[in-house]
This record gives C-alpha cells, structure tokens and sequence, in this order.
C-alpha cells in the first residue's frame, strides 16, 4: 500500500473558544485517488478518523488497514480514495507541544470537525463523501459529522462511543487525569522545562484500565508475575510517548461534545458498534440501544465478548466488525 502525506495550513483559523490561530496546520494520510461521477463529484472518498492521542497513522497497521485496504478488501485502496486526518493537537498537526504551550487556542471537537471539513473541501477539492468511520474521539466526530454536515457523506460508521456528553464514569476518568496534570507542581501552568512525570505516570495508569480487556489481559497474563512485568514494560514503552500539555487538551476537547439534541438531522445510513468488554463505553448503561432510536434507519451493534474482543480497542480490530460494514456499504448504495 503506497500513502501519501501533506500538510493543508488554514489562514486565520477561528476557535469557538473565540481565540484564534494565524496558521493552522493539519496533517493527513492518503491512499488512492479520487473518481468523480457524471456530474463531476467525487464519490470515492472514504474519511477515516483517530482516537484521544492517536493520530492517522494510528490506523494504519494489520488490524485495521491491513484488513481493510488491501487488494479485494471492503475499503480498496484501488477503489476508494482513503483520507486520515490528524486531528488538531494530535500527531503532525499544530499542537500545543509545537511551543506554544498552554497559549495554544483551547480547542473543541467541533473545531475539529470543522478543520476536518477545510481539509476535504478547500485542499483535496472533496466536495461528498462515501462514507465516515471514525474510531473512539473519531467515532464522536462521525457523529457530529452527520449533523453538522447531513448532506455531505451516503454513510456513517461511528466505532466505540456514545451520542451523549461524556459524564459518568467516562467524564471522571478523563477528570482524573486533566487534574492530575493540573495540580503537578512540575506542570508549571504548562511551562514545564522536562515533562511532569507523577502526572504522566498517573496518566497511563488511567489510560491503561480504560482501555484494557479483562478476558484478553487474563489469556496473555495469567500469573502475578506476568501481570507485574507488562505493567513495567508498559510503563517504559508508554510514558516517552505522552506530553502533558497535548494530552490535557486532547482529553478537555471533549467537554462540549453532546451530539444527543441533533440526532434526528442524521439523515443517511448509519451503524454503530461497540463491544461488550468497553470500559469506556459499558454495555450496561443502554445509551446506545436507547438513543440510536432517534435516527431515521440506523442500526446498532453490541458485538459480545470472546477472545476476538479487545475492549475500548476493538474498533481498530476491523475483522471482528468489518462484515456490518460490508451491510453498510451496500445499504448505502
């Protein structure tokens, strides 16, 4: 599979904070190209997008892309045009780690989405979409794709969220970490010379929990000790990875997010599947089954717990769900 790669910087971006930045810089991931139909519209694109902390690449490994883009498989990269944005604040786009710190514009997921929108429309001249999948944070902007823009994709498949504000347990977790960054003497109201690491530490630990397996972790770790030594291997692989400023704004991006007084504007075919073994997302809670009625003809999955299952992370395991999305595509027709 051969990707390419561009930076789209937008002029004057305007936040719904009311700040706003002189340059913003999104960065995407594509393979193929676009076709356009009869009347000159392209009708092969396909908007794929990340997770709280991810970024497009995050999607691009065996499970997901590999199951996906392949020669035969349900997203070709022959056939469709594939558009994986990194989302403000994450991965090559602006962000606050760039330098700006925590000057950088508070950003929300509907400045995402609309940074998302200017990407298709003002760079890749994408003027309709085939479909939107988007995975946890992303399956949130699908979402809020479908109500803010209800025209623009034939489908959506929203991976592992509800259409709800974030509350709960989901909104305490997430306020656990923004305050165990907040209250680290070394945060240094964002001006910290070398990363807070109690508050990192306090961070993956949450992370971790919230996006475990109990049945996978209990197949791959099943002694004491085994279970203590990925926790240390965890720990050294994770912790280089994470900036304190970028992901106390990825996590507060959410606070607005409530797409649950607009569901009925979505007005194409839509799937939504969550798997029983999602912390983030527990089954228990009947949000999903609840809300979903309020959507003209879409349909939503529970996928049930077995070894194929891997929690909140089952949305990048495309072969446990990707025969819904093969009824989805030809639903969508």
């Amino acid at each position: 599979l051969r990707a390419a790669e561009g930076d789209y910087v937008i002029h004057d971006f305007h936040f719904a904070s009311g700040e706003s930045l002189p340059e913003l810089r999104i960065h995407y991931t594509t393979f193929g190209k676009p076709t356009r139909d009869a009347h000159g519209r392209v009708d092969n694109a396909v908007l794929l997008l990340h997770g709280t902390g991810g970024s497009g690449h995050s999607l691009i490994n065996e499970h997901f892309s590999g199951v996906l883009f392949g020669p035969g498989q349900l997203l070709d990269s022959r056939r469709y045009y594939l558009i994986l944005p990194d989302g403000i604040g994450h991965g090559h786009s602006s962000k606050p780690s760039d330098g700006l710190h925590a000057r950088f514009p508070q950003y929300t997921y509907g400045d995402m989405v609309s940074a998302q929108h200017a990407l298709l429309v003002d760079d890749l001249k994408v003027d309709h979409l085939r479909l939107v999948a988007g995975t946890s944070m992303g399956c949130m902007h699908t979402f809020m794709w479908g109500e803010t823009y209800p025209e623009f994709a034939d489908a959506l498949l929203p991976l592992a969220c509800l259409p709800v504000q974030i509350s709960g347990r989901n909104r305490v977790w997430r306020s656990l970490i923004m305050e165990a960054i907040r209250k680290d003497p070394e945060w240094q109201q964002g001006e910290y010379k070398s990363e807070p690491m109690g508050a990192l530490r306090a961070a993956a630990d949450l992370l971790l929990i919230a996006g475990s397996a109990p049945l996978q972790m209990q197949i791959a770790l099943p002694t004491r000790d085994a279970a203590d030594e990925f926790v240390d291997k965890f720990m050294e692989r994770q912790l280089p990875e994470l900036d304190a400023n970028d992901l106390l704004y990825a996590l507060n991006a959410s606070r607005d997010y409530d797409p649950s007084p607009g569901l009925e504007k979505i007005k194409v075919p839509l799937l939504q599947i969550n798997s029983a073994d999602d912390f983030i997302n527990p089954p228990e809670l009947g949000i999903a089954e609840r809300e979903i009625k309020r959507i003209s003809g879409a349909r939503f999955v529970l996928l049930p717990i077995s070894d194929k299952t891997h929690g909140h992370g089952t949305h990048t395991w495309a072969e446990v769900w990707q025969q819904y999305l093969a009824q989805l595509l030809k639903a969508s027709q």
